[in-house]
């Protein structure tokens, strides 16, 4: 009888959390209009139609069409239109021609999910013991897999939005502003071998393990993060056009592209100003400084005579402290000046976790002993492990409950158009 009921209690709870992700996913796009559905503004953005499409084609795949007798798939061309990039599974259609695609129509693509909701909930209803133990992890991958695609839902659109020049908004919902940004402080660590990276029963995704020793040297890290303010001096300082402070390809890519400032922004009357998913909006000097690459941070750190935290600085520091924070949950999906009356210190750690993904100046590479998960699972995270930086903390795009102390997220270092932001670090001699 406690193995009926454990398993009861463990379809449940997988339902449970099932529903739930598939329900928020469909809250994000509520606001759209049929026609924003359909925008793809640059090749590494999708429209929204095609990520709520494919994170049912991640179920499907993977769950329903080996693990449910009698499975019928609603169209099977689908298999090849909503493939991202598993190879085991087949080829993919050109992804930076997914905005081309008008048919299924967005009804269409709804229709699809509900397929694959139906099905999934025949498949819990129908799972035994043992099955339920064996698609477990598999359910949890998807949950976490469709959270990536709801923050991606996100960051997409505002790219998306943002290129019309009428700026529209996605909602109205008011962003808080700042009265004073909090001073600068520092946390220090003396050094030594600690361990990082995930062990353990909760979900993970492979590349955050195993758990190993690590090196750190003396240093300290900011207190909080580096702020539109901060970041407005390095621009009124010639941070975009002093060469020395650049990586070469930054400088080459800064000029390629005509950067002058973080993405978004935009001088208006001799002020600048950016665009948010509320609309237009005045920079906020006391706000934590967002969508800038790798190479803007790294430049700006080099102007404060600082450098970024590696990512087993960071990870050590943030495990320490609970997963709080501006994220998804909010709905507000921009970030918010640190809370000058919270009575913080300024030798304490603060938005470690939501608001901005945070660059570390570590490179994606996997730790000793990783090893990928076998067949097209196994192409999630270890087949990127190549010319990307590592990024922690979440963003206001991230589920909370979504958020570890390990996760590591990976960009290239051009990258701008995620909710990205920094804080300093610097060497103890």
């Amino acid at each position: 009888m406690s193995t009926t009921h454990s398993n009861a209690s463990d379809v449940a709870s997988m339902v449970e959390t099932y529903t739930a992700t598939r329900k928020a996913s469909e809250e994000f796009a509520a606001p759209l209009a049929i026609e924003d559905y359909m925008l793809q503004a640059m090749d590494d953005v999708s429209p929204t139609k095609w990520h709520l499409a494919h994170v049912s084609w991640f179920f499907e795949t993977f769950l329903l069409k080996p693990y449910l007798g009698g499975y019928k798939p609603i169209e099977e061309r689908y298999e090849y239109l909503f493939n991202s990039y598993y190879n085991t599974v087949g080829p993919q259609y050109h992804r930076p021609s997914r905005g081309l695609i008008s048919r299924p129509t967005v009804a269409e693509v709804y229709a699809y999910r509900k397929h694959v909701d139906d099905n999934m909930l025949a498949l819990f209803e129908q799972a035994s013991p043992s099955l339920a133990a064996e698609i477990a992890p598999l359910v949890r991958l998807g949950v976490n897999h469709e959270q990536q695609h709801q923050e991606l839902m996100v960051t997409d659109l505002k790219y998306n939005l943002a290129i019309n020049p009428f700026k529209p908004a996605y909602h109205d919902r008011e962003i808080p502003r700042g009265v004073a940004t909090p001073p600068l402080g520092w946390v220090e660590h003396p050094g030594g071998i600690v361990q990082t990276g995930w062990e353990g029963d909760s979900f993970a995704f492979d590349h955050e393990s195993p758990r190993h020793d690590t090196l750190l040297h003396p240093h300290r890290i900011a207190s909080r993060l580096v702020t539109n303010g901060e970041y407005l001096a390095f621009i009124a300082d010639g941070g975009y056009e002093r060469h020395e402070l650049w990586l070469s390809q930054g400088w080459a890519k800064l000029n390629g592209e005509g950067w002058k400032a973080p993405l978004y922004w935009e001088q208006i009357d001799g002020a600048w100003w950016h665009y948010t998913l509320s609309g237009m909006q005045k920079v906020d000097e006391h706000a934590p400084v967002v969508h800038v690459s790798y190479f803007e941070a790294d430049a700006f750190a080099g102007w404060a005579g600082k450098r970024l935290p590696s990512e087993d600085e960071w990870e050590h520091h943030a495990e320490k402290l609970a997963i709080e924070g501006n994220f998804a949950d909010d709905r507000l999906f921009h970030p918010v000046p640190l809370d000058t009356g919270s009575g913080l210190p300024a030798g304490e750690l603060s938005q470690m976790y939501g608001d901005v993904w945070e660059w570390t100046g570590s490179a994606f590479l996997s730790y000793p002993g990783f090893t990928p998960l076998e067949g097209g699972p196994g192409e999630y995270n270890g087949k990127f492990m190549m010319s990307q930086m590592v990024l922690r903390g979440g963003s206001v795009a991230t589920p909370q409950n979504h958020m570890r102390s390990t996760y590591r997220n990976f960009f290239y270092p051009p990258d701008r158009w995620q909710f990205k932001g920094f804080r300093l670090a610097e060497d103890l001699r």
